[in-house]
């Protein structure tokens, strides 16, 4: 099957052709480390997860990594509000973001997490170029992009240059165009600086002061990737100015178009009907939910909205995930704990499901990642399995384990179901209950349902919840 990616670029979808045959280079713009990252980042975080992995499963050799913004106006502001060292400061949130990654199961797949600092080498050397090439100019000790000299520079948003005004300008007295972005800032006292050299109309210049923002991707991503890649991610909001900056100087620097193949960008988190960001404080940490809710909720509501689309954060939306997330695991745990039997025959609705759900899932994940027409057809076959139990008393192990890994494969990419809490036994007798009360509930007979509801509470340690989804069984065995 052809696997089909939107790109922002083309604002199309297309098919995805890497530069080198099976290896994909792919970078997402990563966390500035002033704060606690939100749910709004994990959205964006779980979304590119899901694309590396399935990428991953679809047989391409896939490098990706995320930058770490550790030279920024906001680290220097929020230091001088603590009276602390702003790499200090940095580095302690860099941590904190490496442990919220690591709790939604986002940060193993990333193979590289390079400190933007470790990179002011590679921005002076690019930052060269576009002096020498006449894209760039000086300003005291502040080094501007003059951007009236990169031809398309809207390609990527699609916006007219005169909106450009109404957007993020940075001001500075002297700039030739109000819309100009800075390449590097001069220092100003007791904030983190560097002394480099540029060469300026012939004569060598020493500077003093940091990185702008933009330069910092571009760096290492030619550092690590060279002058052209496959596939740049980011939530939307980055379009513009952050990622036509990067194509601007990019493109400029070192002659390649298109600077990046493939442009991938994420909805946003809105709550109450506002982007959920820092500034507004209006965010939710990511390790505060988490301690009220499961990861592989958050991440299963984060993957029932596509990624090209906001979504609009409740309390409610995340119980019903929750819920929907438990029903998942009870509804294979009955399947999974049908009594075995060594019969190697594998029925052909069990086949059938396996197959179905593998090209299925597929089929939705090659379709620009569409993970909740997957997440449908993955939870379709496990209430198939479900029903299945509910059906039959026994199954053969080689059907059992055929369907079993077939979910559990399909689970992986969208990072679900990663917990073996399903294969916790139930008693026999106490499976036979739960498949007894759901056969009275839906013959009507609520009082008899609710009789084996108290019996499986007293005898067996077993509480069960009648979900939108279906009944989830819970027990002081499962984890």
């Amino acid at each position: 099957m052809m696997l089909l990616v939107y790109n922002t670029l083309s604002r199309s979808k297309e098919e995805f052709r890497p530069l080198e045959g099976k290896k994909v280079h792919m970078f997402v713009c990563g966390q500035t480390v002033y704060d606690d990252a939100h749910l709004g980042h994990a959205k964006n975080y779980i979304n590119f997860d899901v694309v590396a992995r399935w990428l991953r499963c679809s047989g391409y050799d896939v490098k990706y990594i995320q930058n770490i913004t550790d030279i920024d106006d906001k680290i220097i502001k929020r230091a001088q509000e603590e009276g602390t060292d702003p790499i200090e400061l940095a580095r302690r949130f860099e941590t904190r973001f490496m442990e919220d990654m690591e709790a939604i199961g986002v940060r193993k797949g990333v193979d590289q997490y390079p400190r933007s600092h470790d990179y002011i080498a590679e921005m002076v050397f690019q930052i060269q170029l576009l002096l020498d090439k006449g894209y760039a100019y000086v300003i005291d000790d502040d080094v501007y992009y003059d951007v009236s000299k990169f031809q398309d520079y809207t390609k990527l948003s699609g916006m007219r240059l005169d909106e450009l005004e109404k957007h993020r300008i940075e001001p500075r007295e002297g700039k030739r165009n109000s819309y100009d972005f800075s390449l590097w800032k001069a220092a100003k006292e007791s904030e983190p600086s560097w002394r480099i050299e540029l060469t300026v109309d012939g004569k060598v210049r020493s500077l003093n002061g940091r990185p702008g923002w933009h330069i910092e991707d571009t760096a290492i991503t030619h550092a690590i990737f060279g002058k052209q890649y496959d596939l740049h991610g980011g939530a939307i909001e980055l379009i513009f100015p952050h990622h036509t900056n990067e194509i601007a100087q990019a493109e400029a620097a070192f002659g390649v178009k298109p600077f990046v193949k493939y442009w991938m960008h994420s909805g946003i988190m809105l709550i109450k009907g506002e982007k959920m960001s820092k500034s507004l404080k209006n965010f939710i940490r990511i390790r505060e939910l988490l301690k009220r809710y499961d990861a592989e909720a958050l991440r299963l509501l984060v993957i029932s909205t596509h990624y090209r689309k906001d979504f609009g954060y409740t309390e409610e939306f995340i119980k019903k995930a929750a819920a929907r997330m438990n029903y998942l695991y009870a509804s294979l745990s009955i399947f999974y704990n049908m009594n075995e039997t060594s019969d190697e025959a594998v029925p052909e609705e069990i086949g059938k499901m396996a197959t179905d759900l593998d090209s299925g899932f597929a089929q939705a994940m090659d379709d620009d990642f569409n993970t909740p027409l997957a997440l449908t057809r993955l939870s379709a076959a496990i209430d198939f399995l479900r029903t299945y139990a509910q059906a039959n008393r026994e199954i053969g192990k080689a059907a059992k384990d055929l369907a079993v890994e077939s979910v559990i494969n399909n689970a992986q990419v969208l990072g679900i179901l990663g917990k073996d809490s399903y294969k916790h036994k139930l008693a026999p007798e106490a499976a036979n209950l739960i498949r007894d009360r759901e056969r009275l509930r839906k013959e009507g007979k609520f009082n008899e349902a609710d009789a084996i509801r108290e019996k499986l509470r007293l005898e067996h340690s077993i509480s069960l919840e009648d979900s939108e989804y279906g009944t989830i069984w819970y027990s002081t065995l499962q984890s």
